[in-house]
């Protein structure tokens, strides 16, 4: 797939190219990963289905295990290296091989942390399958965070498909010859191994990068300085994101670990396009704050609008339809998992819109802030965790995860305001929020279709909303100029 070379080298030449670019890259990018979620999504649900609500439990309780202890991998790098080589690009090659040599160091300590969560969670026996996962993960992010710095994004589009079908084909290979656990682990490992080789190859013959190791003791203390507070928000963030699986798996039946997993896998799925977005607005923010900071805030108001628009809606559709989506996705053996998925659809639109604190602090060379929202969202999460987890059981922690969201959404604002502008959100919310609702009612009636009826509530909603959007001027004239421009020019 080409790029386009021209608008890369003019990246900060105009405001009107930095969001163009931003903006076309967005696109590029959903669209692939909207392809590969779909693949993703009969993965997932192959798996799950297969290995039954215990099994699935254990295995999805084991790969958070492996996100956890990869914060020792991190040590922030992944942030920073996305941010500086925005800013320098002449240098991408030299600070890839200086993270890929101290994250070979740091491989050593994190195999003995990992041993030893896993030895007491009583999954001992899973360690070499995820130690793989967990390595061959990091640098896959790593290596592909080397497109997202230099908006070389065409062969991201291409990886996250191929990726993808890879895992399905390895995880179908699975099912028919009947395999266990460690199997299944053993593929998602295969999968980021693909996907290393992959964007090797891809740096190499498009002269981004050659890999290779480099150690420079000075440049590598300096980042890890600079990198700390970006490790303490991924060490914290992470907690809060995953160790609700872990503590349902400790604390009650593991069949309840596979309700809840199962619940949470379309919330966290969806997260993917918040994710994607800031992954392709960050190295733009980070440019606008080095040489239009007057237009930061600006900016930062555009992106939390457009992560509105998208997350408000799948919250409503999500929380008025989860009894036919639970059918339809999930075997007899995850009923179960209904009101979770209802609970947590409620902290979807909330996680979307954090992601624009998160880029803009974070852009603006104040990580140190947001990691005291890190903080704050975590000792609640794990507060409300084990207070809830004993007497609730997964119920508990989707509730949980809802006002932990809600806790990093008043503290991303605040500091927001501090340091870069307060964000208008009020005015920025009320018509899509009304828009939402107005699709809420139109659905309302609908809720009950399931199987492939499904459907009808679904593209009800999105034409009820397109329209409630429009007519109650939930996107701006100028905004839809933007887009025109920015779509213009992609062509």
């Amino acid at each position: 797939m080409p790029d386009h070379d021209a608008a890369q080298d003019a990246l900060a030449a105009t405001t009107t190219g930095l969001g163009s670019r931003a903006l076309r890259n967005t696109i590029l990018v959903l669209a692939a990963k909207v392809v590969a979620r779909l693949i993703a999504l009969v993965t997932v649900l192959a798996t799950l289905n297969w290995l039954g609500a215990p099994r699935y439990g254990t295995f999805t309780t084991l790969v958070n295990y492996t996100a956890i202890v990869s914060v020792v991998l991190d040590l922030g790098f992944n942030v920073l290296y996305v941010r500086e080589g925005a800013r320098d690009r002449a240098e991408i090659q030299r600070y890839l091989r200086n993270v890929m040599s101290i994250r070979a160091l740091m491989a050593v300590v994190s195999f003995v942390v990992l041993a030893a969560a896993l030895s007491i969670a009583g999954l001992g026996d899973l360690l070499a399958p995820a130690f793989a996962l967990m390595v061959l993960t990091s640098y896959s992010t790593l290596l592909r965070n080397t497109l997202y710095a230099v908006q070389r994004l065409g062969y991201e589009a291409i990886a996250v498909v191929l990726e993808s079908a890879v895992l399905l084909a390895l995880v179908v290979a699975g099912i028919l010859t009947h395999r266990g656990v460690t199997y299944f682990v053993w593929a998602y490992a295969v999968q980021y191994a693909f996907s290393c080789a992959y964007f090797i190859v891809v740096l190499a013959v498009k002269r981004i990068a050659v890999i290779g190791w480099r150690f420079e003791p000075n440049l590598l203390r300096a980042w890890f300085w600079q990198g700390l507070p970006f490790a303490l928000t991924f060490v914290l963030t992470i907690l809060y994101f995953k160790i609700d699986q872990p503590l349902v798996y400790a604390l009650r039946p593991h069949a309840e670990a596979g309700w809840y997993g199962a619940a949470y896998k379309p919330f966290e799925a969806l997260l993917f396009i918040p994710i994607t977005l800031l992954s392709v607005a960050f190295p733009v923010l980070s440019v606008y704050h080095r040489e239009r900071p007057q237009e930061l805030p600006d900016a930062v108001s555009r992106f939390y609008k457009a992560l509105l628009l998208i997350g408000w809606p799948m919250t409503v559709g999500i929380f008025l339809l989860a009894p036919p989506l639970t059918r339809l996705l999930f075997s007899a053996s995850f009923a179960n998992s209904e009101p979770a998925l209802r609970i947590l659809a409620l902290a979807l639109v909330i996680g979307f819109v954090n992601n624009a604190f998160i880029g803009a602090l974070s852009a603006s060379d104040r990580q140190s802030s947001f990691t005291w929202a890190a903080v704050w969202s975590l000792v609640a999460n794990v507060g409300l965790n084990l207070a809830l987890i004993p007497t609730y059981g997964y119920i508990g922690a989707s509730w949980a995860t809802v006002a932990t969201e809600i806790v990093l959404f008043i503290a991303g604002w605040t500091l927001t305001a501090r340091h870069i502008g307060r964000l208008p959100v009020f005015s920025l919310s009320w018509r899509v929020v009304l828009a939402g609702l107005v699709m809420g009612v139109a659905v309302f009636p609908l809720r009950d279709l399931g199987g492939v009826a499904i459907a009808v509530p679904v593209l009800v909603g999105v034409g009820v909303y397109a329209v409630a959007a429009l007519l109650l001027r939930a996107i701006s004239a100028d905004e839809i100029r933007f887009a025109r421009r920015a779509l213009a020019l992609s062509r």
